[in-house]
């Protein structure tokens, strides 16, 4: 059957927040069309790809590459996707199938603090945004309460409902740094849209160790549920739809996008309305290739800021080992964290963080550095039980703040159908290497508590990166500074609107995805009013 060539609302991009738009939009009986990419995938094949994986550290190794929607990958090897421009290297991470990156996602859904959205007005730094947090308080809940999300009532921040379920369960290991770190640090369980009981038609957490990059028994909720819902509400899917340009009218507004199969054959799509969803790397990349006469610097970028304030949560990491057995590996792999340097008056100095207890297996880890130290036999034996039950790592999630220089840019590398590369410029300001500076006496601390030895810091001045690209197309008011407003729509075109974590102006501390899909269902909500939303009636009716 041939792909329909419009529809009242066209998305770009199949991820969580695009189809949740379109979900949301379909429920009010208007014609939607899901442009992705990548392919369809299916969860048991990813399932099979992951066991029958040489690389289980590597996430990305489960998920198809194709050649016509490529994606960064970087194990073994950097396959050369994500140009590199410096001066410090950026390795972000994203899917580009249907459902998006959260088929791999950890599944951490926190709210911001309020005072993350002001930090210009209370600390000197950053940008304000053009919304309070009160603002967007109903659809957090709305947000929760689609993707089920369980969580503690110590989180920081502010709610007017309780969260839908109680926390998942706590593995044996975060109980241990619970109760012995208590006399200095409160350890809280995440945030996750991981269930604790059956919600949504999917089981509990049943304490599979690989979260990531697949839950085995679907207890997460991910994007390929989202697009299951705009289905069933009426959206149609196009899978291996390449959109290469936005064409806009005489007037500004956007008339359709072209986009190319698998075989470079284009096709035209139109529309009333258009959301562009791909992501914080591929949606400005897409506005830049779609420059013009009229738009010598790409669509939505009067302000030049277009692929700029590119952010991300970089972390630094101890690794040691504790007086006891606690054997990681038992639950979930990110299950509990400190919450305690979030926010504060240091900020106008140095960054907030979150303080991230992993509980991924250690017996990997630990095998190869054993097989590096050239231990073998009895003693490998005797050497994997004792590390592998004791070893422990904390990292930081650290604050980054905008910086127009830090940006995606097109490369002058083309893909396979011929379309320029995306290119990051990215650098580590001092501002957040001070809170890494910070970080590393409560790194101490917790060692001391933990009865810590063997301690292995990370590399001097080096970060891993957690993938929460934010901050490309930026929301706020002034048309000069900023890409969107604060509903996503592009200040230069009328009905060309964005959702995804690109639309926050600043990066907070906190996993985004669960932010960016509450302004998604807010962006929905002010394209077409949804009389039946839970959400838009609770954001007009007292507390």
């Amino acid at each position: 059957m041939a792909a329909p060539s419009s529809a009242e609302v066209v998305v770009i991009g199949s991820g969580i927040c695009g189809a949740l738009a379109a979900w949301r939009l379909a429920q009010q009986g208007l014609s939607v069309l899901i442009l992705e990419a990548g392919p369809r995938i299916e969860r048991a094949r990813i399932v099979a790809a992951f066991r029958n994986s040489p690389y289980k550290s590597d996430w990305m190794s489960p998920y198809p590459f194709s050649p016509w929607a490529p994606q960064p990958d970087f194990t073994p090897k950097d396959n050369g996707y994500l140009i590199q421009a410096g001066p410090y290297r950026y390795p972000a991470e994203y899917i580009r199938v249907v459902g998006g990156t959260t088929w791999h996602w950890a599944a951490q859904a926190w709210r911001l603090m309020p005072n993350d959205v002001r930090i210009k007005t209370l600390y000197g730094v950053g940008v304000d945004w053009p919304i309070t947090y009160d603002e967007l308080d109903a659809w957090y809940q709305d947000a929760e309460e689609i993707l089920g999300v369980a969580g503690a009532d110590n989180t920081g921040s502010p709610r007017k409902h309780p969260f839908p379920m109680q926390p998942v369960a706590e593995p044996w290991s975060m109980r241990r740094f619970r109760e012995r770190l208590a006399p200095a640090y409160p350890v809280v369980a995440n945030t996750v849209a991981r269930n604790s009981r059956s919600y949504g038609g999917r089981p509990a957490c049943v304490g599979n160790n690989s979260c990531q990059p697949i839950c085995p028994v679907n207890a997460q909720y991910l994007g390929i549920n989202a697009v299951e819902s705009a289905e069933a509400a009426g959206a149609k899917v196009v899978p291996n739809a390449v959109v290469y340009r936005i064409e806009p009218d005489a007037k500004g507004r956007i008339a359709a996008v072209h986009y190319y199969d698998p075989d470079k054959k284009s096709y035209r799509v139109t529309g009333k309305e258009f959301i562009l969803a791909a992501n914080g790397i591929e949606s400005p990349k897409l506005l830049l290739l779609s420059a013009t006469d009229k738009y010598p610097n790409g669509l939505a970028n009067s302000s030049g800021m277009v692929g700029r304030n590119l952010m991300d949560h970089p972390s630094s990491s101890l690794t040691f080992y504790a007086d006891e057995e606690v054997w990681l590996g038992r639950g979930p792999q990110s299950p509990s964290s400190i919450n305690t340097m979030r926010d504060g008056a240091f900020r106008s100095q140095h960054a907030a963080y979150r303080l991230d207890f992993t509980n991924i297996s250690q017996v990997l880890s630990v095998t190869e550095a054993l097989i590096a130290e050239g231990v073998y036999g009895t003693e490998f034996e005797k050497q994997l039980r004792w590390r592998a039950a004791r070893q422990v790592n904390v990292k930081n999630v650290l604050e980054v703040l905008p910086h127009p220089e830090n940006r995606i840019t097109l490369a002058s590398e083309k893909d396979a159908l011929g379309i320029p590369k995306p290119e990051a410029h990215y650098l580590i300001d001092d501002y957040t290497r001070r809170g890494a500076d910070v970080s590393k006496k409560d790194f101490a601390k917790i060692a001391q508590l933990m009865g810590g030895t063997g301690l292995r810091y990370s590399p001097e001045g080096q970060f891993a990166n957690n993938q929460h690209i934010t901050g490309t197309l930026g929301m706020g008011s002034d048309p000069a500074k900023f890409v969107t407003d604060g509903f996503g729509r592009t200040h230069d075109h009328e009905n060309l609107f964005c959702c995804g974590t690109g639309v926050m102006p600043t990066a907070a501390t906190m996993n985004s995805t669960l932010t960016a899909v509450a302004l998604a269902l807010r962006t929905a909500d002010h394209m077409h009013p949804a009389k039946s939303s839970a959400a838009a009636a609770r954001a007009e009716s007292p507390p």
